[in-house]
């Protein structure tokens, strides 16, 4: 470990040896196939996240990278070595997993030192790494103390400090925060993102979570059906999903039937209903005419229909507008919800900030909903990756590059 001269501390700088590159890797249990003929490249010093519901081969994945599963095709390569065939412990990779598996009966500076007595390192130095990796997890003075002394976030510090006390080259999380209250594990979110850019390797972290994805990955996976549906930047998938189904997991979208009607300079104009919604052209599927059209839930304002139809989207002059009837008002405290229904059998759900209540705003109310058009985009219906064929030839990797927002959409 080194010293940064911005004081930032710094494992090993990472290398083009480091890159992790799955190739063409697949997983069958019996006729069930969790993992489809996946490929993904990894630079080093990346932060990413496996992101999709549980059976989505997104844990698998993890287990094949560390050796816990054995593919059963394709290969993974770390830099030039290929590992498939190698023992776990052999592997330059060290996994934290969600019950952090301390030994209860060794105090805090033993359990991290574990690793380190394995391979060999013993007196000055082995006290060195130790309090380098405590200061790190900021738990400068707790080597003393015993595994049932520590909360569950100060026993996950410790469980990150002995993974990365032997300097490996990656660390696998297998949804380290999942048994965290709520509280904590949004404290150990940033914890995480802080360690992972102060020793600045490579981490591959497991999750169901999309809050939790989003705050600390900077390269998000989503996976479905063993494949990933898309890959970039938490900013990028939220902005612009590419599938139905990205669309739905990633955050809450309002998706509307409808069909594209015309061209109007950049942008296009999509017949939803009795309506017309303007969408930037560059956000409508190329094919078919018939598309979803999607808003997420806080672009939209809703106000009572009894006031002057601005018909601006609460933002910029030819907003999209919709008019329907209130049917449920939820207070979450940030935000209140809204749920409207359209004339034409179809609902919208609102998120609004609590900041001026309208007291009109009560079930059975008329409504207009007002968004900017450069907050919609259109799907293809029913789009998700597609089970692959065998025969076929693979796919192209896709890559994985740290602080970089990746447009990158699997083709099934």
């Amino acid at each position: 470990m080194n010293v940064a001269g911005d004081g930032i501390r710094v494992i090993d700088e990472p290398s083009p040896g480091d890159r992790l590159h799955l190739v063409d890797l697949t997983k069958r249990f019996g006729d069930v196939v969790a993992v489809d003929h996946l490929d993904l490249v990894v630079e080093p010093g990346s932060f990413v996240a496996f992101l999709g519901p549980s059976g989505c081969g997104k844990t698998t994945t993890l287990r094949m990278i560390g050796g816990l599963e054995q593919p059963t095709s394709g290969r993974v390569w770390l830099g030039d070595t290929d590992i498939t065939d190698l023992k776990p412990y052999r592997r330059p990779v060290n996994t934290v997993f969600q019950n952090y598996a301390l030994f209860p009966h060794l105090d805090i500076d033993a359990n991290v030192a574990f690793g380190l007595r394995r391979t060999g390192v013993k007196g000055a130095e082995l006290r060195r790494r130790v309090d380098e990796m405590l200061e790190l997890v900021q738990l400068p003075g707790y080597g003393r103390r015993r595994v049932p002394e520590l909360s569950g976030g100060q026993q996950q510090r410790v469980a990150l400090a002995r993974a990365l006390v032997n300097h490996p080259k990656m660390l696998l999380l297998d949804e380290p925060l999942g048994a965290l209250d709520l509280k904590l594990r949004r404290q150990m979110q940033i914890e995480l993102k802080r360690i992972q850019t102060d020793v600045r390797i490579t981490f591959v972290h497991v999750t169901h979570d999309q809050e939790e994805a989003m705050t600390m990955a900077d390269t998000i996976a989503v996976m479905n059906s063993g494949r990933i549906e898309q890959l970039g930047g938490p900013v990028e998938l939220y902005e612009r999903p590419a599938t139905e189904f990205v669309a739905n997991f990633l955050g809450q979208s309002n998706l509307l039937k409808g069909t594209v009607t015309g061209t109007d300079g950049d942008r296009r104009t999509v017949s939803v209903g009795d309506r017309r919604i303007v969408v930037p052209a560059d956000r409508v599927p190329a094919g078919g005419d018939g598309v979803l059209v999607g808003v997420r839930p806080e672009k939209i304002t809703i106000e009572h229909a009894g006031g002057p139809d601005r018909g601006d989207g609460g933002a910029v002059a030819g907003g999209n507008v919709l008019e329907g009837t209130l049917v449920d008002v939820s207070f979450t405290g940030v935000s209140t919800q809204y749920l409207v229904a359209l004339p034409w059998n179809a609902e919208v759900m609102v998120f609004a900030q609590n900041l001026q209540v309208d007291e009109r705003l009560q079930p059975g109310a008329p409504v207009r909903l007002l968004w900017a058009p450069e907050h919609t985009f259109a799907l293809c219906p029913g789009t998700a990756a597609a089970p692959r064929d065998d025969a076929a030839a693979p796919d192209p990797p896709v890559a994985v590059t740290p602080g970089r927002i990746a447009d990158v959409v699997r083709d099934g």
